[in-house]
């Protein structure tokens, strides 16, 4: 019993001791960086995904001369704008952050940084503007030409995006410098920027950004049908965003697993958290659920050999164990695994439910007629945002105890200002109340718009004559 003991007792106190030596600021710069990136990527996606699906919408309103097409444009295009509005403070507040809270990150690889960030300062201004063009362009230019305004709005949104996407491909591939002596030399920007893992990483995201944007806004149509609004308009706004969600739902599999193939070779102590592998076997098991209690794999269920076809695309390789993984360098393995399976389930859920859609569309079965698959769409628009938070928990979390995987390590990016707590504090109270804002004014509009009401009036400001008044 005694021997059993000390070696407990000597764990618990090497534990306390590591974690008396982490900076004052590690902990509050991780929960303020999850926060601000949990809650600011949600924001992004519509950046991304929504001008298409506007524009889709709209060139079909000046195609066909669709009235209803061109109202939902309009009324879109209302929607995207708070929702800019609300990503530019967010997106402001994390542009302060990466050199608050990483002190040692910035300090240290700043000119390995720079360049993609001043891409997506650029980019965010010029988004701006376009937003602003096309907002006011309604009945002031021409169709085609308006309409043309939504291009650079898409652009601008997927270049900003692929820009931060940039910083973080390089976090888990770095790449561009030299470390000589702690000190960076030889600064190649572009190589840094364009590195290995940059464009699937991207891909994987952007086809991410379309299924939550299409399936959120789809989701919103639906339970309009579920409370009887079985209208022509309600078809369509439900039609358009569905079939580019499902596009996106039905690639993301191959994309995945391209991105996810080369995790042996590069981040290997992430693979084997994904996978759940405490020994390297050969062939590997998939393992669906299971957690790791002491050391050991439990309740989960074991498929023989499909880990290795998935994870190694071959029948024999194995996947690398944990054992082989110093101890320091593992990543927190639960967290990990259980969010990247909640990634890979919920995704494939939705891209069944687009599947099945539009199979029965193409054998004549109206499934919008059905009150199971409403009530499934709509639960697919939040499903889609807690896929897209655990993919990034499992990418983030998985790349631990790295920021530069391999180079620099989180706890010596942190800085040592305890403060960090007041900052977390008042952030989260700000997006407290810049969510409620956005829920309080989104409502807003669409009840007005129920109501028949489709220039929305400004509260204040001189209102137009009407003949009563005169």
């Amino acid at each position: 019993m005694i021997t059993q003991v000390i070696p407990t007792i000597a764990e618990q106190v090497a534990l306390l001791a590591g974690q008396a030596t982490d900076p004052a600021g590690l902990h509050p710069a991780r929960e303020q960086m999850a926060l601000s990136l949990g809650w600011h990527i949600v924001l992004a996606c519509f950046g991304v995904a929504f001008p298409t699906i506007i524009f889709a919408m709209h060139w079909r309103g000046i195609r066909r001369q669709d009235a209803d097409a061109l109202l939902l444009a309009k009324r879109w295009s209302k929607v995207s704008a708070v929702l800019f509005a609300i990503g530019a403070v967010s997106g402001t507040v994390l542009s302060f952050e990466m050199g608050l809270l990483w002190p040692g990150l910035m300090g240290t690889y700043g000119d390995v940084l720079g360049l993609p960030f001043a891409f997506e300062g650029l980019a965010f201004f010029l988004e701006a503007i376009f937003i602003g063009l096309y907002l006011y362009g309604w009945g002031r230019m021409p169709p085609r030409q308006h309409l043309l305004m939504l291009i650079p709005m898409a652009i601008t949104g997927v270049v900003g995006t692929f820009c931060v996407l940039a910083v973080n491909a390089w976090m888990n591939n770095p790449t561009g410098f030299k470390l000589v002596d702690g000190k960076v030399t030889d600064v190649d920007p572009w190589a840094a920027m364009f590195n290995d893992g940059v464009w699937l990483q991207f891909a994987h995201m952007w086809l991410a950004a379309f299924m939550l944007a299409g399936f959120a806004v789809a989701a919103v149509y639906a339970a309009g049908m579920l409370r009887g609004r079985t209208d022509r308009r309600h078809r369509l706004g439900f039609l358009v965003p569905f079939a580019f969600a499902s596009v996106a739902a039905l690639s993301q599999p191959l994309v995945g697993h391209l991105l996810g193939s080369r995790l042996a070779e590069t981040q290997p102590a992430k693979l084997a958290a994904f996978e759940l592998a405490t020994e390297t076997e050969s062939p590997s098991p998939l393992r669906l659920g299971g957690i790791l209690v002491d050391g050991e794999v439990r309740y989960s269920i074991d498929i023989p050999v499909l880990g290795s076809i998935i994870a190694r695309n071959s029948f024999t390789k194995p996947v690398e164990g944990l054992e082989t993984i110093p101890e320091e360098d593992r990543p927190p393995v639960n967290i990990t695994h259980l969010s990247f399976q909640t990634m890979i389930a919920i995704g494939t859920a939705l891209a069944g439910l687009a599947a099945l859609f539009w199979i029965a569309r193409r054998r004549g079965r109206d499934l919008l007629r059905r009150r199971w698959f409403l009530r499934a769409a709509v639960l697919a628009g939040p499903l889609a945002f807690v896929a897209l938070e655990a993919g990034w928990i499992a990418t983030e979390v998985g790349r631990q105890p790295w920021v530069v995987y391999g180079y620099l390590r989180t706890a010596d990016a942190a800085g040592e200002n305890s403060g960090l707590w007041w900052l977390f504090g008042a952030t989260l109270v700000v997006y407290s109340l810049m969510t409620a804002g956005a829920v309080v004014v989104l409502r807003s509009m669409a009840r007005r718009w129920r109501e028949g009401a489709e220039d929305l009036p400004s509260p204040y400001g001189p209102q137009l004559e009407t003949g009563a008044d005169r």
